[in-house]
């Protein structure tokens, strides 16, 4: 690959028809030296093949570096005129090329550190005195050669302020504590790409790095926080940098199919420029669809990046380039010192001094400058970001003005160690034009990022600002037209942000992407970032996709529901015919009818009628442990009070139709006084029942949680189904036994059937209490209650049907029937006949 701007260079070299001395104006004497340290040059040309120590040779030039020495020099130049900075003082500078790689740094990082004067490092036991030949040193630009540097530097406590490392590795202040950065440290960088990922709403994405210490810490500290950005990695690799390494296109054609497989939309690529221009140029060989890049200024400001042959094909690209602004006088500095150097007067002058005061220095090693022209760099010089420069040079400046504890009208020539400037350097702020700066506790400056987009016009790039990032991100949208049909954002999610009320149900086998699900109800969700809901506690509800719990209401049968005043109304009007029949029967209780029907027994049976049907309202309100109870046994009794009338009465008939010869005998023992004596033994033997129901287990209040979705239900339950048997299952035993005793009876037909009375209200009975049992073993709603007293109601109302209505209407309607003759013996008259 041959950028464009390198074939522009080489048209310079072979154009040039007189070379220019720009290289001998990186070298100045001065009272203090300061070293720098630029990438003049780009590509080595013999480093992998080296067997000895040889002299290593760059084979390009690389023009942002120059750009950054030049601006190095300006700074200088500045300084040395200005009347308030350093007045009486003369800084000089030593600036080497870097080209890029950490073994051509150390030659020039070594001769910094040789006692001035001299080409030699001495060892000593203590260098507090030790006077290295440079006071501080500017650069280097890229991290993995800071990283080398630094310990270096940081022995000898000489400052070092870079203009471009980021690595957070050199945050180590115990590691590093005399190296300074100028620019913001990776962890802002991808704070700000984490934002924008957010903004945008990407969590489906590919990051990149280059295979040295910028890409490898940068996309190290990016997947470090991504999770906590919701941010999913589909994928994520490193660039190889050595491009001579037969391994290195497989490398990047396997990185891009593997990119192809994710379809992610959104690329995060930390790269410096070379790797991000092989990995383009493959991307589009390759026929990579387009994607959303984001990157950095290390490759996002290049016009090598913007030159590559239908380089808009790769999509959308955004970049975060350090927040600075331009220095002024810089661009007419470059101007005219071009113009200088073409002089040869002035290139002449250069060379004499260079020769007469530096003699013990080695030659610069930027041939490449002496054949450059200043429209071969003008594209560069008016994007290029030479501020952190220019702030590394002032601070250094600044912290030895205060060393030498300098006044505005001059400052003491006086040995000054390089450690002395540490001090003023870490505490106290400087202003460089009108900007105040400040190292902060790891030695940086957060000046913050722009943002900004590749906008294309007639195939010529602008670099369009569309935000910028400082304690938050601001972006302008409007401004930004993205690749795809509608310029609108791609979508490129493995996962939407959920809503509240809903968690994440991890899918497919990247844990980050999840779909996102409903709290079921009687859930809630509890956190953004839950994978499962909450239960809520057993006395609490929720319904679906909840945020929170409730309190249950408490669900019973209601004074004011309309089913209970139905009901409730229906046992009125029951009662009110129980206690119509019970006057009716007073009234004519010494008509042979009554006297036939039972007598004053059947006032008793009406009144045991009566308080079952008032014992419903036992079964409405919110019941109780106690009030479980009650029900069962008020019922028991009650029912029990009537049946054994019944059974009284049923024994009666069976001793005059079945034992005639008997019944003189017995019949005193079922009529009259005798028989309330039977009527209390039923009574006392139900009290014997209901109290081995009090002692196997009664029924007792149970709190239902699972039945209703909003509300617990209070409803009686049963404890024992044997104790329930004993308590009911005596009636049951005595309802039987009339049955069988006047099922059979017949009479004539001018004569009254009582038994048929009986026969009729205990079919009612058991036909009722077949359909009760069925349902109310099984039920256990608010209903139980309602199954209960419509059990109660129709019972009572069918045996007032069945066995007092046909009375009542004789003694109303048919009262010419209520006589003796009618009714007295009506049930001998068969067996009296068969004799």
């Amino acid at each position: 690959m041959v950028p464009a701007l390198l074939l522009c260079l080489s048209f310079g070299y072979t154009a040039a028809l007189k070379p220019t001395c720009l290289s001998a104006q990186f070298r100045r004497p001065g009272d203090y030296i300061l070293g720098g340290l630029f990438p003049f040059g780009m590509d080595t040309v013999n480093l992998t093949a080296r067997a000895e120590p040889t002299l290593v040779a760059c084979e390009r030039l690389f023009v942002d570096g120059l750009i950054w020495a030049l601006g190095m020099k300006f700074a200088i130049d500045q300084i040395n005129n200005s009347t308030s900075l350093l007045p009486g003082i003369t800084l000089g500078y030593d600036m080497y090329d870097t080209c890029f790689e950490p073994l051509i740094t150390l030659h020039p990082s070594l001769l910094f550190l040789t006692r001035n004067g001299t080409t030699g490092i001495e060892v000593l036991c203590n260098y507090t005195d030790y006077q290295p030949r440079v006071t501080a040193v500017i650069g280097p630009h890229q991290s993995d050669l800071c990283l080398v540097t630094a310990e270096l530097f940081s022995f000898f406590m000489i400052p070092q302020v870079s203009y471009g490392a980021s690595s957070e590795q050199l945050s180590n202040m115990k590691l590093y504590p005399s190296f300074y950065r100028t620019v913001p440290g990776d962890k802002k960088l991808v704070e700000a790409v984490a934002l924008l990922l957010n903004n945008f709403g990407w969590n489906w994405i590919a990051t990149l790095g280059s295979d040295d210490e910028y890409g490898r810490g940068a996309q190290g500290l990016f997947l470090s926080i991504a999770g906590n950005h919701s941010i999913c990695i589909a994928f994520e690799g490193l660039i190889p940098t050595d491009h001579e390494d037969p391994k290195a296109k497989k490398q990047l054609e396997d990185t891009i199919k593997l990119i192809n497989n994710t379809k992610v939309n959104i690329i995060v690529l930390f790269a410096f420029t070379q790797p991000a221009l092989a990995l383009l140029e493959h991307s589009i060989r390759m026929g990579l669809s387009k994607k959303v890049w984001i990157g950095t200024e290390a490759w996002t400001l290049s016009d090598a990046a913007t030159s590559i042959p239908n380089i808009q094909s790769i999509g959308t690209v955004l970049g975060f380039i350090m927040k600075t602004s331009t220095v002024p006088g810089f661009q007419k500095y470059v101007t005219d010192l071009f113009t200088s150097v073409e002089q040869n007067e002035f290139c002449q002058e250069s060379r004499e001094s260079h020769r007469l005061k530096i003699s013990d220095m080695p030659d610069t090693v930027c041939k490449q400058c002496d054949h450059i022209s200043l429209h071969n760099i003008s594209s560069a010089l008016s994007r290029s970001q030479t501020q952190p420069v220019h702030v590394a040079v002032y601070s250094v400046a600044h912290a030895l003005h205060r060393a030498l504890g300098c006044t505005r009208e001059a400052c003491p020539k006086a040995p000054v160690r390089s450690w002395e400037l540490l001090h003023y350097m870490n505490t106290l702020p400087f202003k460089v034009n009108g900007q105040s700066f400040r190292f902060d506790q790891s030695h940086g400056t957060n000046t913050g990022y722009n943002l900004i987009f590749w906008s294309w016009r007639n195939g010529t790039v602008m670099y369009l600002p569309v935000g910028h990032y400082e304690e938050s991100l601001y972006i302008n949208k409007s401004q930004i037209r993205f690749h795809t049909a509608d310029q609108k954002e791609p979508m490129s999610e493995c996962f939407r942000h959920c809503e509240p009320g809903q968690f994440r149900r991890i899918k497919g086998s990247h844990l980050c992407c999840y779909d996102c699900t409903d709290c079921p109800e009687n859930t809630f969700w509890s956190s953004e970032d839950s994978s499962t809901c909450t239960p809520c506690v057993e006395h609490q509800w929720s319904p679906a996709r909840s945020t929170r719990c409730y309190d249950r209401s408490e669900r019973y049968l209601f004074w004011n529901e309309p089913l209970t005043i139905a009901l409730l109304t229906l046992m009125c009007i029951t009662t009110a015919l129980t206690c119509l029949t019970a006057a009716l029967f007073l009234k004519n209780l010494e008509t042979p009818l009554v006297q036939a029907a039972g007598g004053k027994l059947n006032l008793f049976t009406l009144l045991t009628l009566t308080l079952l049907c008032l014992s419903c309202c036992l079964y409405v309100g919110k019941p109780s442990d106690n009030l479980c109870m009650i029900q069962q046994i008020v019922y028991a009794l009650c029912l029990n009070g009537c049946f054994s009338t019944f059974f009284i009465k049923s024994l009666e008939i069976t001793l005059v139709t079945e034992f005639p010869r008997c019944a003189p005998t017995f019949l005193s023992w079922v009529t009259q006084g005798r028989a309330w004596l039977l009527v209390a033994s039923c009574l006392l033997t139900q009290c014997l029942f209901c109290f081995c129901y009090l002692h196997l287990g009664p029924d007792y209040l149970l709190s239902d949680y699972k039945s209703l979705p909003t509300e617990v239900l209070l409803v009686c339950n049963t404890r024992s189904w044997l104790a329930f048997a004993l308590a009911h299952g005596y009636n049951s035993c005595l309802a039987f036994v009339c049955f069988l005793c006047t099922f059979m009876v017949q009479t004539s037909g001018n004569k009254y059937n009582i038994a048929r009375g009986i026969t009729f209200a205990i079919l009612t009975y058991f036909i009722i209490w077949i359909f009760f049992i069925a349902v109310f073993a099984t039920l256990k709603t608010v209903f139980r209650s309602v199954v209960e007293i419509s059990a109660i109601l129709t019972i009572s109302l069918g045996i007032l049907g069945t066995y007092y209505v046909p009375k009542c209407y004789i003694i109303l309607l048919k009262p010419d029937l209520n006589t003796v003759d009618y009714f007295q013996y009506s049930v001998k008259e068969e067996p009296e006949e068969a004799e």
